[in-house]
């Protein structure tokens, strides 16, 4: 995106006040090690899609205070002048891993890391969890929908009901990254080379003084991109008659055969089958049939198993604000750090409820692929020093039934975390959203079947390697410390 905007002050207040903490007892230097990952899959779903890493690399790349920042802080009156002197110089030193976007992710794997002094580490914390949490779950919710339409095409039609202007244009470059096919957002294309496109309001249909004025007009208008609104005043009785006048009138005279019309309410399984029949009675095979109003994954998979002649969906609300579970749950957790002479110190937070105990260390994640079919069999969490090559036999756990045990020879295992920043600097190189989105449709593909089921989906695979297990309990005995 051009002329990226300054977000250094969009933080918790807390971020803040521990940095001048770390800062005045002589701990803001401190290398730690930070992980993003999350705990449950929107929907109850299989699989998540990590997505939302190029605002972050925006984000980083443009970390300042301006005067006007400090003038704020030093008026709060609790932070001390050599630490509002620190960050008058304020900039990210550290490194930076993540998986690429489009990556399909699972609950207790790192998808980022963060390497930093104490400082630094801890100030991004809230617009690395805003960016990545926000994305993965519209594109999450997206790909969902893009599957049950099952190779109709899907448009984002939600900025009207989006969370703020960033939820609607950052949620459309989320759903074209999980395939949808465009956008109705105008900004998201002009910045993010979203696709967009729109058809035509009802109250365009209302300005004229009938229906069929109103779609001659805008056939007249925009004979290659004529999709005509069909549900102002009655579907069957005036809508399609009058678009299928319009259509013959001003589209076929001119060769034009390619136009659409569409329906935004009403029984969209029977209207579609007679609009259908209507059409193709008309000659007008290649007109298509748009479905709009509140759809989402189910919705649209129910009307294609009722039959519904709909060749394409427009999906606002329920896409945008991913209305059935709006919330993504990523966090935010310290993993380890280091001493004086470098060496690594993990950490690990405990609770009483065992999904909120952290995998400590610094970390890589392996996905293994079966050989045989090429497919994803499980990711298995390593410490950052261990190798793997495919040539040791690896012994999985099932997630959910820890007794259930798998022993894979024959396999690939490919990191799944990259190198972004490394001493500050930007080592990744961004592919351009399309790019992403090819990328992220070609992952999916490698997924069981029996891992993207909307309903009770398989349980995917998700290990840690033998050494990081024996930390993770020493540190359990140790309440922490390892003994």
């Amino acid at each position: 995106m051009n002329n990226p905007t300054n977000y250094t002050m969009l933080c918790d207040f807390y971020e803040l006040t521990m940095g001048n903490g770390y800062f005045q007892t002589g701990m803001g230097d401190q290398i730690c090690y930070f992980d993003v990952f999350f705990r449950n899959v929107p929907d109850g779903g299989g699989f998540a899609i990590a997505a939302g890493l190029e605002q972050v690399i925006d984000y980083i790349e443009h970390l300042q205070f301006s005067p006007e920042d400090l003038d704020y802080l030093r008026g709060k009156g609790c932070f001390a002048p050599e630490f509002l002197d620190y960050l008058s110089t304020f900039q990210f030193t550290g490194d930076i891993w993540a998986v690429p976007e489009g990556t399909p992710i699972f609950p207790g794997e790192p998808i980022l890391t963060v390497r930093a002094p104490a400082i630094q580490a801890q100030f991004v914390e809230t617009f690395l969890l805003l960016t990545l949490n926000h994305q993965s779950l519209i594109a999450t919710k997206s790909n969902r929908i893009v599957r049950a339409a099952d190779g109709r095409p899907v448009s984002e039609f939600g900025s009207r009901r989006a969370q703020g202007t960033g939820g609607a244009i950052l949620g459309a470059r989320a759903s074209y990254i999980a395939g949808c096919a465009g956008t109705a957002c105008t900004q998201a294309d002009r910045d993010y080379q979203v696709p967009a496109g729109g058809t035509m309001a009802h109250s365009w249909v209302q300005m004229f003084p009938d229906e069929y004025a109103a779609f001659k007009t805008y056939c007249q208008l925009y004979p290659h991109a004529a999709t005509l609104l069909v549900d102002t005043y009655d579907v069957l009785k005036s809508g399609v008659p009058n678009a299928i006048r319009a259509f013959q009138e001003v589209l076929l005279p001119q060769g034009i055969t390619q136009c659409a019309i569409r329906m935004d309410s009403g029984d969209l399984t029977y209207l579609s089958k007679k609009a259908r029949k209507m059409l193709d009675a008309a000659g007008l095979t290649d007109c298509k049939i748009v479905a709009s109003n509140s759809l989402d994954e189910y919705i649209i998979r129910d009307l294609l198993l009722q039959g519904a002649k709909l060749d394409s969906f427009g999906v606002g609300e329920r896409l945008i604000t991913s209305k059935s579970e709006p919330v993504f749950g990523g966090v935010y957790k310290l993993a380890a750090i280091e001493d004086e002479a470098g060496s690594i110190i993990p950490k690990i937070k405990i609770s009483e409820n065992p999904a909120k105990i952290t995998n400590p260390h610094f970390k890589k994640v392996y996905r293994i692929f079966e050989n045989d079919s090429g497919k994803a069999m499980a990711d298995l969490i390593c410490l950052h020093s261990e190798h793997l090559d495919g040539s040791q036999p690896l012994e999985l756990f099932d997630p959910v039934a820890t007794w259930k045990r798998k022993t894979i020879t024959n396999y690939t295992a490919k990191e799944l975390l990259v190198p972004v920043f490394q001493g500050g600097k930007l080592v990744y190189d961004s592919p351009t959203i399309t790019e992403i989105r090819a990328y992220c449709a070609a992952q999916i593909d490698l997924l069981w079947d029996e891992v993207k089921r909307f309903e009770y989906p398989h349980n995917y695979y998700v290990d840690l390697s033998p050494t990081l297990w024996n930390i993770k309990q020493e540190l359990l005995k140790g309440k922490g410390k390892i003994q």
